[in-house]
């Protein structure tokens, strides 16, 4: 089994309304973590999820939402808090611009001492990310989960940064260094690399994070593609797919969870066997990952792909 752990939210997309006074809401299910929870169940994996969730009618819409796609909720912590709000705008091109309604907030109030005393010993990897590994109490209760975790279980990152949110860099640079010290697995997006480390090489920045502790890191380049490199200095990289964008919302969560699918199918979820990975096997991994997030740019909000459409 994959936990995922953190933000649980709604994407509100706003379009004209019928008159000037007047705006047209469409809400769905979102939060990084959440969508990643998702795009594994859709992709065939056994998956749960962590988070502290609103008692509020979008709170209890989440949960339905999630035990409809087959994701174990039995982690959950309930709060009377509300529930996190993004509204989204999207360019031209379909891509999300995001301001978040965060202060006092369900997902972001979670503590250590809300955390399972012992999680299930199905629980194979734990997968965090986004702003929630940010904002405090949360970001702190986050920390200590995978801290304690990674002796013995496989541990997925994806800083997925929020400047709207957290717009200090520094603040950032602080956790992704405490973060990806603790993670077997890193993805980061170019756009994250450059809030984080302005001018930098993507490559220089991914042999960092692995020098730090990190077993494989992969930066997923937009149209121009993807990287992954591994600690043993092995690296691949592969064009990014063509296909008619609707928009890029749940496109890196998509790519999260085929990472992590493929690995899982492949019998690599531990450090020992990422280290021998092959330029053939980041190849492969690579591919699979980058064909399942082009079919969510496909598709209208983080509607994930299911396996079969990828066989």
């Amino acid at each position: 089994m994959i936990l995922t752990c953190g933000d649980a939210l709604f994407d509100v997309f706003a379009t004209a309304g019928s008159s000037a006074s007047s705006i047209a809401l469409d809400a769905r299910v979102g939060g990084s973590p959440l969508n990643v929870a998702v795009a594994l169940s859709r992709l065939g994996q056994s998956t749960a999820f962590l988070s502290k969730v609103s008692n509020d009618h979008f709170g209890r819409k989440l949960v339905a939402y999630l035990e409809s796609e087959r994701v174990n909720v039995d982690l959950l912590v309930r709060t009377q808090a509300p529930t996190t709000l993004a509204t989204v705008a999207l360019d031209d091109k379909g891509v999300p611009t995001y301001s978040f309604y965060t202060n006092g907030t369900a997902d972001r109030s979670l503590a250590v001492s809300e955390l399972p005393a012992r999680l299930p010993d199905a629980v194979r990897v734990v997968h965090i990310g986004s702003y929630t590994t940010a904002l405090e109490p949360t970001a702190a209760s986050l920390e200590a989960l995978v801290t304690r975790e990674r002796p013995r279980r496989f541990i997925s990152y994806d800083p997925n940064i929020r400047p709207s949110i957290v717009p200090d860099p520094e603040l950032w640079r602080r956790r992704v260094a405490a973060l990806t010290a603790q993670s077997h697995l890193v993805k980061a997006s170019v756009e994250d690399i450059q809030f984080l480390y302005p001018g930098a090489p993507v490559e220089g920045v991914l042999k960092d994070w692995l020098a730090r502790g990190a077993s494989i890191a992969v930066a997923t380049m937009g149209e121009v593609g993807a990287l992954a490199v591994t600690r043993q200095g092995v690296a691949a990289r592969v064009s990014a797919r063509s296909v008619k964008v609707i928009d890029t919302v749940g496109a890196g969560d998509t790519f999260q969870a085929a990472l992590l699918t493929w690995l899982g199918e492949h019998g690599r979820l531990s450090p020992d066997d990422l280290a021998s990975l092959s330029a053939d096997d980041l190849n492969s991994l690579l591919t699979f990952a980058a064909r399942a997030a082009a079919i969510t740019c496909s598709r209208r909000g983080a509607d994930m792909p299911r396996r079969s459409e990828l066989s």
